[in-house]
């Protein structure tokens, strides 16, 4: 009888991965921070939050309990806090302990923090003598050092608890030092360019599958898509281009230690043309970094297409 191999459990890839390393959640109030540290609980992580700033190099150097990860969760309400200086002695902390040390940043569009905030009738930190929309506008600059030196960035503006947890494990597990972890993500222009985005193609020049009613309501994942979109004469030279970029930047990015690189395909639905491409890059990376995944944010969410893409 033939040994049955079990399938590897994600939750328990991300417990071996998380040991030993400290994890920094920050950004925007209402963008998932405390909703970010209870699912790093459930990946076996020791879970700190608003911590005084003075107490955290205490903290982290002496690292959490044998066989787990430490979660420490950090915003504007922490004691001791300015963003400038404790960007610093993220750095500084970096050359002193042993452990591996990753700024996480929550990012949100800002309407949609607004509206958490006015669904919960919860009172933003940064908003209690003004307008909640001036409060958000200037949590956003007091934060933008964090969000320059974060290692992670995550835009939770269109996810939902679960698909938001699934996100977080995804960026952070199985990514070895000075190897990038990809994460290609196509979108639709009309909702907006992904927040966490490093790198932004716009596909929108490439032939349009809607406008071709056998097509119109698949996907860029189905065949006759694909071929679709490459019978266009510059897809081949466009393909071609973007691929010997990527094999010029991510040598480049694993060198200065980047970890997690966010690669944005747009067009106007994110349905064919941008889908189509986030796939076959998905495939083209596979070959050349550690882990790649691809998400497909207007299909992931079943976003509403209206008859009208152009």
């Amino acid at each position: 009888m033939s040994e049955q191999i079990k399938p590897t459990d994600p939750d328990d890839e991300a417990r071996s991965s998380l040991a030993g390393r400290v994890l920094v959640v920050t950004g925007l109030s209402g963008a998932g921070r405390s909703t970010a540290l209870k699912a790093l609980e459930d990946m076996n992580c020791e879970a700190v939050d608003n911590l005084p700033i003075r107490l955290m190099p205490s903290l982290i150097q002496q690292g959490s309990a044998a066989g787990r990860g430490l979660a420490i969760g950090v915003d504007v309400r922490t004691r001791d806090f300015a963003a400038d200086v404790f960007a610093q002695q993220i750095e500084e902390l970096r050359s002193q302990v042993s452990c591996r040390i990753d700024l996480v940043f929550l990012d949100c569009a800002n309407e949609v923090i607004a509206r958490r905030y006015t669904e919960t009738r919860r009172v933003h930190p940064m908003a209690s003598d003004r307008p909640l929309s001036d409060g958000i506008a200037a949590e956003r600059r007091l934060l933008s050092p964090l969000l320059d030196g974060a290692d992670v960035v995550i835009d939770t503006s269109l996810t939902n608890i679960h698909e938001f947890g699934r996100l977080l494990r995804d960026r952070l597990v199985g990514v070895p030092v000075g190897e990038a972890n990809v994460l290609v993500t196509s979108f639709s222009y009309r909702h907006g360019v992904p927040r966490d985005a490093d790198l932004v193609i716009d596909v929108r020049f490439l032939r349009n599958p809607h406008y071709d009613r056998d097509l119109r309501a698949k996907t860029g994942r189905d065949p006759d898509v694909g071929a679709f979109i490459t019978e266009d004469p510059d897809f081949e030279e466009f393909f071609s281009c973007l691929t010997n970029l990527l094999a010029l930047l991510l040598p480049r990015f694993n060198e200065e230690g980047k970890s997690y690189l966010t690669i944005a395909i747009g067009c106007t639905g994110g349905q064919h043309r941008s889908v189509y491409v986030a796939e076959e890059l998905r495939n083209w990376l596979a070959e050349r970094a550690t882990q790649v995944d691809v998400r497909h944010r207007e299909l992931s969410f079943d976003t509403e297409k209206s008859g009208d893409e152009r």
